[in-house]
């Protein structure tokens, strides 16, 4: 029993230290992972958590939230994969809800109220940032006039559209994935 104890603890102990020291989002959380789970406790080798880190990758969600929930399964089952959910998410969870407090009780005061309209345009920048970086790296895989076109064809669907994002999304994937593909030279895809 006192084996089973010992993994709960570190779970928790390692995950609660990358919680606790992750900042800024998920790419950010992978190297302290990777320090606790290959190096610290010599849960997995460097190859089996870059396949682990290569799995995270391609699920929706929060990578560090999928990696806590897979190595916490894989030590110690269900019990396992809650402690290092919850010992990573949880100092993140109490920061949000301090600092929110901490907002609301002094939301009244001009230079609170400052901070808090001068987060929009930031979060507005950062979102076009991004834009422009998928746009860049869609245009590298498609061409500058293709990606242009199809940005300007879906842009107008989630602009007008009554039908929520995400099913519009579904239904361009869809799309892309029964459509078929040309090559470069001009044949389908390989049958």
């Amino acid at each position: 029993m006192r084996k089973y104890r010992s993994v709960y603890i570190d779970l928790s102990e390692a995950f609660l230290r990358v919680g606790v020291l992750g900042f800024g989002g998920g790419p950010t959380f992978i190297p302290l992972i990777q320090r606790e789970v290959v190096t610290n406790y010599r849960w997995m080798t460097n190859d089996e958590f870059s396949s682990v880190l290569a799995l995270a990758n391609t699920l929706p969600g929060p990578i560090s939230v999928k990696m806590a929930g897979f190595i916490g399964w894989k030590e110690g089952r269900y019990i396992g994969l809650a402690l290092a959910f919850v010992s990573l998410v949880a100092p993140s969870v109490l920061a949000m809800i301090i600092l929110f407090s901490t907002f609301s009780a002094f939301q009244e005061i001009s230079w609170v109220q400052g901070a808090g309209r001068g987060v929009i345009p930031v979060v507005g920048v950062m979102l076009g940032i991004l834009v422009k970086e998928f746009l860049k790296h869609s245009s590298g895989d498609m061409g500058m006039l293709k990606t242009f076109s199809i940005f300007l064809l879906v842009l107008p669907f989630f602009i007008f559209s009554v039908i929520h994002p995400a099913i519009i999304t579904a239904l361009f994937i869809l799309a892309a994935l029964l459509l078929p593909v040309r090559g470069s030279r001009g044949e389908g895809p390989p049958a």
